[in-house]
C-alpha cells in the first residue's frame, strides 16, 4: 500500500483484487469452454463482477493517486475494471474518435461525435495536450503520413503532423455537415468526407456526392443516411462506401461505381482493406451482432454480391461482431465491436485472439511497427496496449496476452483526465 492511503484501505484492496481475479478467471474459463465446445453446451451461469459497492471509493483513490503522481503504484495495487464503473460511465463517459498515430509514442484524437462540440488532443506518451478549439475533425492518409484537419468551412492537408501545408479546401455544400470520418488521399490533393448527409469526394474543384446516389431521380430524395461508413484502399485505387440502407459500393478513385457488396447480416456498417490491399472486408450488423466477409481485391471490378446469399466470391471472416472500427497490421486485422472487445483475425477468418476493454469501441490506431495499439471507447477511455508482451495482472479478460501500459479516463465533469 502507498503512504497516503493508510486508513483501512487494505481491506478494500484485498476485496477489489480477490473479486476481480475471480471474475476475470471465471469469464476466461467460460469463453474458453464456448470456443472449444460451442455456446449451446454451456450450462453454467454467467459470472458476475460484484464490486459495484467499491467503485466510488476506488475512483476517489484514483483521483488522489493522480494528484500525488502515484498512478503506477495505484495501478499495481488496484488493477482496472469495467463493470463496476458502468454507473459512472453512463453519466460521465463520452465517445473518443479519430485516433491517428503520429510517430514514436504520440497519437492525435478527438472527443465527441459528429453532432457534438468536439475537442482535439495530442497524447504524447502519458502527456495530454489540448489542441485548438475550432478543430472539428482530423484524418490521416492510408500511406505517407498525410494529415487532414477540418475547421469550420475548411479542410487543410499537411505532409506530416505540424509540417508542410499541401492544400486547402474551402467548403460550400458540405461546410455545415458534421464529419463522421475524414480520409485524405495519399498525395493530400483529395479528401474522402463521410457524413450523415452523404459521402463526398472533395478536390480543389468540387464537392462531389458519391454515396448514396439518386439513381431514380426522385425529386423528394435526400442523401441523409445512418451508419455511414467508407474507406480507401491503401494505394487509393478503390473507394468503398456504405450505410444502413445502401449496399457497400465499390468505386474507383474518381467515385465511379465499379460494383456492389450486399450485407450478409442486416445493415452495412464497416469496411477496411488489408495492409497489403489484397483483401477488402465489409461488416454488416443486426443489433449488437454482425457478419464480416472478405473479398479478394482482384475481384472488386464488376463485383456483385447479393445480400444474404452464400457465395464463393467471399469468405467469412467473423460471424458475430458488429464492427465499429478496425486497423490492418501485417497479415491480420484488429476489429473493435459493440460489446467492448477487440479481436484479431487473419484473412482466412482464423481468430488469433480477443481482448476485452468494455463499452462500444469507437477508435483505434497502431504504431508503424505494429507493436503498440491505442484503443478508445464510448466509456471516455483510451487504452494503450503493448501487443504480445504478456498480461500485466490477473484481472485481464481475453486470450491476447497483451500488456496494458495505462488507460486514460477523459470524462465529462472531471476536473482533469485520470491515468489508471
Amino acid at each position: 500500500m502507498f503512504n497516503f492511503f493508510k486508513k483501512n484501505k487494505s481491506n478494500i484492496q484485498e476485496e477489489w483484487n480477490a473479486k476481480g481475479e475471480q471474475y476475470a478467471t471465471a469469464i476466461n474459463k467460460m469463453v474458453e469452454f464456448g470456443k472449444k465446445n460451442g455456446w449451446d453446451n454451456w450450462k453454467g451461469k454467467e459470472p458476475q463482477d460484484n464490486r459495484n459497492h467499491l467503485a466510488n471509493e476506488i475512483l476517489n483513490l484514483l483521483r488522489t493517486a493522480n494528484l500525488n503522481q502515484k498512478t503506477d503504484l495505484f495501478r499495481e495495487s488496484f488493477p482496472p475494471a469495467h463493470a463496476p464503473l458502468i454507473p459512472f460511465l453512463e453519466k460521465q463517459g463520452q465517445s473518443i474518435e479519430m485516433l491517428h498515430f503520429i510517430d514514436k509514442q504520440k497519437i492525435v484524437f478527438l472527443t465527441g461525435t459528429s453532432y457534438q462540440k468536439r475537442k482535439a488532443y495530442i497524447l504524447d506518451n502519458e502527456k495530454l495536450l489540448e489542441l485548438e478549439d475550432n478543430i472539428t475533425a482530423i484524418g490521416k492518409s492510408k500511406r505517407g503520413n498525410i494529415f487532414a484537419i477540418a475547421v469550420p468551412g475548411k479542410i487543410s492537408t499537411y505532409n506530416g503532423w505540424e509540417s508542410t501545408l499541401i492544400a486547402e479546401f474551402m467548403l460550400n455544400e458540405t461546410a455545415e455537415l458534421g464529419i463522421t470520418e475524414l480520409i485524405p488521399f495519399n498525395d493530400g490533393r483529395k479528401i474522402l468526407l463521410v457524413t450523415s448527409e452523404g459521402i463526398y469526394l472533395i478536390d480543389k474543384d468540387a464537392e462531389k456526392l458519391i454515396h448514396p446516389l439518386n439513381e431514380s431521380n426522385d425529386k423528394d430524395w435526400s442523401p441523409n443516411i445512418d451508419m455511414e461508413n467508407a474507406t480507401l484502399s491503401n494505394d487509393n485505387t478503390f473507394i468503398v462506401a456504405g450505410d444502413q440502407c445502401y449496399d457497400h459500393a465499390i468505386m474507383d478513385a474518381e467515385g465511379n461505381t465499379l460494383g456492389n457488396i450486399g450485407p450478409q447480416s442486416s445493415y452495412p456498417h464497416f469496411c477496411l482493406f488489408s495492409h497489403d490491399d489484397a483483401q477488402l472486408i465489409t461488416n454488416s450488423c443486426h443489433f449488437y451482432n454482425g457478419i464480416t466477409i472478405g473479398v479478394d481485391t482482384v475481384k472488386l471490378k464488376g463485383v456483385n454480391i447479393e445480400p444474404y446469399t452464400e457465395s464463393d466470391q467471399y469468405n467469412v471472416i467473423d460471424d458475430n461482431m458488429r464492427v465499429y472500427v478496425g486497423v490492418a497490421i501485417d497479415d491480420y486485422y484488429i476489429l473493435g465491436d459493440a460489446y467492448g472487445y477487440i479481436k484479431a483475425f487473419d484473412k482466412n477468418g482464423k481468430k488469433r485472439w480477443q481482448h476485452f476493454l468494455g463499452s462500444t469501441i469507437s477508435g483505434i490506431t497502431a504504431s508503424d511497427d505494429g507493436h503498440t495499439l491505442w484503443v478508445a471507447s464510448c466509456s471516455g477511455m483510451i487504452h494503450k496496449l503493448l501487443l504480445g508482451k504478456g498480461h500485466r495482472d490477473k484481472h485481464t479478460i481475453g486470450d491476447g496476452n497483451h500488456y496494458e501500459e495505462f488507460r486514460l479516463l477523459i470524462w465529462k465533469e472531471e476536473s482533469q483526465p485520470l491515468k489508471w
